[in-house]
């Protein structure tokens, strides 16, 4: 049960969001190797669809959001996600869930508060490189797979180009105004994982070293608890 909670735990952290497949994931749980994913044929409004939210992921700056995480078994976890682009996003859990992510411009790091360990990985080989990269294309090295429009929300689902054996990412926007309300990772073990952010706020201000990785003191939940 713990390996579970910790893939689902870091799955989260694929976009936006997260939007990254887990640090500790991709490590001990390798993915198998998979033909090249096979791009959605698009019709003219899905590709209008897609150009919206490329235009809209490229004019975030800053945002900050609670979230609540359903991990495939249906147990909810609740947090705050942190995004400074480009480079820069942290995502803390809840007491008395003592894990939290954080990417500092370079690297993105996984810390198991229980375990009292900590991952890493370059960004730019995580899918969190997507989200954090100074211009946000949704083509080359990131394949559309899917667009789905129902009234109110618009779904893109992408997968790395060069390594689908990543997972599958879906971002969900609501499309009045267009904003990014959840996103879904299905992972290399077929398990999925939601996000759903709670009252998002962008341009806000944030402490640079909100985004560098320091080691817990023992006791500590996090940065702020």
């Amino acid at each position: 049960m713990k390996a579970v909670f910790r893939r689902t735990l870091a799955a989260a952290t694929l976009a936006v969001a997260a939007l990254a497949v887990s640090v500790t994931m991709t490590g001990a749980f390798p993915a198998p190797a998979l033909a090249a994913p096979r791009a959605a044929a698009l019709s003219a409004q899905d590709q209008a669809l897609v150009a919206q939210a490329e235009g809209y992921l490229n004019g975030i700056g800053t945002l900050q959001s609670k979230f609540v995480q359903v991990a495939p078994n249906g147990h909810q976890t609740a947090g705050t996600f942190y995004l400074s682009r480009p480079g820069r996003m942290r995502l803390e859990y809840d007491p008395p869930v003592k894990d939290f992510v954080v990417a500092d411009g370079a690297f993105i790091f996984y810390w198991d508060g229980e375990m009292r360990q900590q991952s890493s990985a370059p960004i730019g080989s995580t899918l969190a490189d997507f989200i954090l990269r100074r211009n946000i294309r949704l083509a080359g090295d990131v394949t559309v797979t899917g667009v789905h429009q129902a009234p109110g929300v618009v779904e893109i689902s992408l997968t790395e180009t060069k390594d689908p054996g990543k997972g599958t990412l879906t971002l969900v926007f609501e499309d009045r105004p267009f904003q990014l309300r959840k996103w879904r990772v299905l992972d290399a073990q077929g398990l999925t994982t939601e996000v759903a952010l709670l009252n998002p706020r962008e341009g806000v201000q944030f402490d640079s070293k909100l985004f560098y990785f320091i080691e817990p003191s023992k006791g500590d939940y996090g940065r702020n608890n």
